[in-house]
């Protein structure tokens, strides 16, 4: 049975209409990306985790919100640009949405259910069965063993 989070809508960056399951069979990392955040250098370790891993069915996926202390700003364009320049970010980026609160995305009412989300760059794993596997707190780092031994148990199931 496909799994929800595939069927709920999207947007890419560039302003394209998606949804998750474009990944469908992949294992995800969803993380709500902020640019001026002290935990943005975490965008290095999710490039890193994702070049790493994406032979293996690994894709990260980016999602900028602007939910706390007005640490990301910029339009979809600026945010962009600023991912690749600074850096070099070139795993999946989508338009910025709200994750929590009265307008929060239904990506992330699916994904937190009741929950809150804490603050930027909270992560989701996401198995290739399309259902959340873990999650893991903003200040756990990408390359963090808790997040790559997970990663790597939901990469070696098919």
């Amino acid at each position: 049975m496909p799994s929800p989070l595939y069927d709920i809508p999207v947007s890419r960056i560039d302003g394209s209409k998606a949804t998750l399951g474009d990944y469908a069979g992949q294992v995800l990392l969803v993380v709500n990306v902020a640019s001026k955040c002290g935990l943005t250098p975490q965008y290095d370790g999710l490039e890193a985790l994702y070049r790493t891993y994406k032979d293996k069915g690994l894709t990260v996926v980016g999602f900028p919100a602007n939910n706390f202390k007005g640490q990301e700003p910029g339009s979809n364009e600026e945010i962009q640009e600023f991912c690749r320049l600074t850096y070099g970010v070139d795993f999946p980026m989508f338009a910025k949405i709200s994750v929590k609160g009265d307008d929060r995305h239904p990506l992330y009412a699916a994904l937190a259910g009741d929950d809150d989300i804490s603050w930027n760059f909270e992560k989701f794993l996401i198995g290739r069965d399309g259902k959340v596997a873990a999650r893991f707190s903003p200040q756990t780092e990408p390359n963090d063993p808790a997040v790559v031994s997970a990663l790597e148990a939901e990469l070696a199931k098919n």
